[in-house]
């Protein structure tokens, strides 16, 4: 990129680019995001999620991301985020799914690996591998839509098919059991990763055909921020539907009852549990517990999944072959002087033709 990615300059002094800068914005912004996502991380294992510590920093953030839309609104000269992103339907049912789409794929990407080592008992490389129906198949997917979407101009049937796929590829994951075989969570494992491969792609370039000239590069950070805050909230939904369904199934076993509390709390942590007790029937009833409850997380993913397929339906069609309009783009090769000098050096060449003219001329 330093070596042969050639940008046009804006004319314009580092003192006026420093004073374009939203300050109070980025701070407000910055800081909200962050209370707002740090108790996601640490409710129901470091603290209830009822606990103020919890409660406290997460409606802090809330609020600090209202009071943040309102000054950006009305009273910041050049916006972090410029609200026009958001007056565009097809733009914000992209951001929303994209948001979707990140809570999904790493809700799954981060409780599939325990159903492994809990309920199969592999290692955590073998439960690496175990992943690779949903990891090898999110890349190529993704790549194969990316090329069909260039070539026909058109995205949304890529949204519509990704969003359909990633709904039955969850619905089958509920399937999972565990005396699943190996041949049976290979191939309900591949469904969803060819859905959620295929929408990478397809909502990128929705948001891009969608948004102006002047706010396409914040329109693409914007796409790229939804879908890393839905992967943070995606492992914290998960969370708390794992813990409420197993709390509820372990209650349900008279000799596991009185350890329903601290086994719900962490799903990672109950996988060593699980691995350093005796076979017998506590440890099957534990597997079958934790099964199902992961088997809920899969339902609430399908459900999720399908309320993003509904929500596509509003994204519109937009031309892809479109000029990059800006005034600080990829400097031409061929600027004006170039130019001018090209079309001297070929007038130069014709008047030679013309004068002295030979059989290789034409």
């Amino acid at each position: 990129m330093i070596l042969f990615l050639s940008l046009k300059l804006a004319p314009s002094s580092l003192s006026e680019k420093l004073r374009r800068i939203d300050y109070f914005g980025t701070v407000l912004f910055v800081g909200s995001v962050s209370s707002f996502l740090i108790p996601l991380s640490w409710g129901g294992i470091s603290y209830d999620w009822d606990s103020w510590h919890t409660l406290v920093p997460l409606c802090v953030g809330g609020v600090g991301l209202v009071v943040f839309g309102f000054y950006e609104s009305y009273y910041a000269s050049n916006p972090i985020v410029p609200p026009v992103i958001f007056q565009n339907r097809t733009a914000i049912a992209s951001f929303i799914g994209s948001v979707l789409q990140g809570l999904i794929l790493w809700c799954s990407l981060y409780y599939l690996p325990l159903y492994y080592e809990a309920v199969k008992e592999y290692s955590p490389i073998i439960a690496g591998v175990a992943l690779f129906p949903e990891t090898f198949t999110v890349a190529p997917s993704g790549m194969i839509a990316g090329v069909l979407i260039t070539a026909t101009g058109r995205y949304r049937w890529a949204i519509w098919i990704g969003w359909a796929l990633s709904t039955a590829g969850l619905g089958l994951m509920c399937l999972i059991k565990v005396n699943t075989s190996m041949v049976g969570w290979i191939f309900l494992n591949t469904v969803p990763g060819l859905g959620l491969g295929i929408l990478f792609p397809s909502l990128g370039y929705a948001v891009q055909a969608s948004a102006d000239p002047e706010n396409l590069a914040i329109a693409v950070a914007m796409f790229s921020f939804f879908r890393a805050l839905g992967q943070a909230i995606g492992v914290a939904v998960g969370g708390v539907v794992f813990q409420n369904r197993m709390f509820t199934n372990i209650s349900r076993y008279p000799a596991l009852a009185p350890m329903a509390d601290a086994y719900s709390k962490d799903a990672a942590g109950l996988v060593q549990v699980i691995k350093a007790m005796a076979d017998g029937a506590d440890k099957a009833n534990l597997k079958e517990a934790y099964t199902d409850s992961l088997r809920t997380v899969w339902v609430v993913c399908c459900a999720v999944s399908g309320i993003a397929m509904v929500i596509s339906l509003l994204t519109e069609h937009y031309d892809l072959d479109r000029a990059l309009e800006t005034n600080q783009g990829l400097l031409d090769s061929y600027d004006d002087e170039s130019i001018n000098s090209l079309k001297d050096f070929e007038m130069q060449a014709e008047r030679r033709i013309v004068a002295e003219p030979r059989p290789w001329a034409w």
